[in-house]
């Protein structure tokens, strides 16, 4: 898009333009200086932050009073407000503070950035009496100006994404917190379990030891006790030994002299042996001769004993015989007169024979019609 201009227009333009310019490159030359020689104007701005500071700190002093005494909804929501507030306050303070190097830095280059536009819109005017040389910076600043909204809006999401991030950080370092306290916890009670298994273990190898040692000193005691004992045993045996060894001495001198006179016992008692072995011998043969006739005579009588129990066992089979046919007998005549006895009672009961009853009665009525 190009607008041509010419004739007095172009000439008010161009002085305008020639005008800014000159104010512009004044403007550059006094704003390093105009804050030299002036310490009022560090105290005048030093007192404005020191103001948004002091309130930012009573913010986040009446929020840290507000979390601890566990306020309601709205308290805290108020704090929280107050405090983002002043942080926004303070941030634009700090931005607009005429006396720091961004600010002025950032004047300079905005002055530059006209002066140049300027020049370049007046040898264009000069050249070709159009505006198109600041159209042109009109597009590109428009450019820049949307590539630094469009920095700035990424900017933005990546902060809401660094918040969110953060906010995830903080669950994760609460949670490390709580895991971290909770180990401290564990070693902490590790460590004190520690320290009761070390004074345990201490008492235990005290203990140990001083058990050790008693039963040494007892095994000590114990030894000397024994080794007391068999000394003494010791000794007794060596006396037993030696009163044996009397002893053997006396035995063995009563053994030779019983040995002796029991020689001289036997030599006695052998000839006596000698001499009441030919008495008995002669006493036996004796015995011999009548123990023969005493048999032949025995023998005789048990002939004779035979002889009488042969008849004594026949008159006892004859006694027996007749015993048991009187027996027999008896029996029979028993028998007999029960038979009889019962065939006599048969013979009433039924009538038969000489005991029958009808007969009677006719002949006697026969009788009575003869008469």
């Amino acid at each position: 898009m190009s607008v041509k201009i010419s004739g007095a227009q172009l000439v008010r333009v161009c002085t305008v333009l020639h005008d800014c310019a000159d104010q512009l490159t004044v403007l550059g030359n006094i704003i390093p200086d105009t804050y030299k020689d002036r310490p009022e104007a560090d105290m005048v701005v030093g007192a404005d932050i020191s103001g948004v500071i002091s309130q930012h700190r009573e913010a986040e002093q009446s929020l840290k009073m507000v979390r601890q005494n566990q306020g309601e909804g709205g308290t805290v929501t108020g704090a929280m407000q107050e405090m983002h507030r002043s942080h926004k306050e303070l941030s634009r303070t700090m931005e607009t503070n005429p006396l720091s190097p961004d600010n002025l830095a950032k004047v300079q280059r905005d002055r530059q950035f006209l002066a140049q536009v300027i020049t370049n819109v007046l040898a264009d005017l000069k050249d070709k009496s159009t505006f198109e040389s600041l159209f042109l910076a009109v597009e590109e600043e428009k450019k820049k100006k949307a590539h630094l909204l469009d920095i700035i809006i990424r900017e933005e999401e990546g902060r809401r994404l660094t918040k969110a991030l953060q906010r995830q950080l903080q669950d994760i370092r609460k949670e490390k917190t709580l895991d971290l306290q909770r180990r401290e916890e564990m070693t902490a009670h590790l460590k004190d379990q520690l320290q009761e298994m070390k004074v345990k273990t201490s008492l235990e190898r005290k203990y140990v030891k001083s058990n050790t040692e008693l039963l040494v000193y007892q095994g000590q005691k114990l030894n000397t006790h024994k080794e007391k004992q068999l000394d003494d045993e010791r000794k007794l045996l060596q006396d037993k030994m030696e009163l044996e060894r009397r002893v053997h001495m006396k035995i063995e001198t009563f053994l030779k002299e019983t040995q002796s006179t029991l020689g001289e016992k036997l030599e006695y008692w052998m000839e006596r042996y000698e001499k009441d072995m030919e008495d008995k011998q002669q006493e036996l043969n004796a015995l011999k001769n009548a123990k023969a006739s005493n048999l032949i005579q025995l023998q005789d009588l048990a002939k004779k004993y035979r002889e009488s129990e042969q008849v004594v066992m026949e008159d006892r089979l004859e006694k027996e015989n007749l015993r048991k046919r009187l027996e027999k007998d008896q029996l029979e005549r028993d028998a007999s007169t029960k038979i009889q006895s019962w065939w006599r009672g048969t013979m009433v009961r039924k009538g038969l024979g000489q005991y029958k009853k009808g007969k009677k009665g006719k002949e006697g009525k026969k009788g009575k019609k003869k008469k």
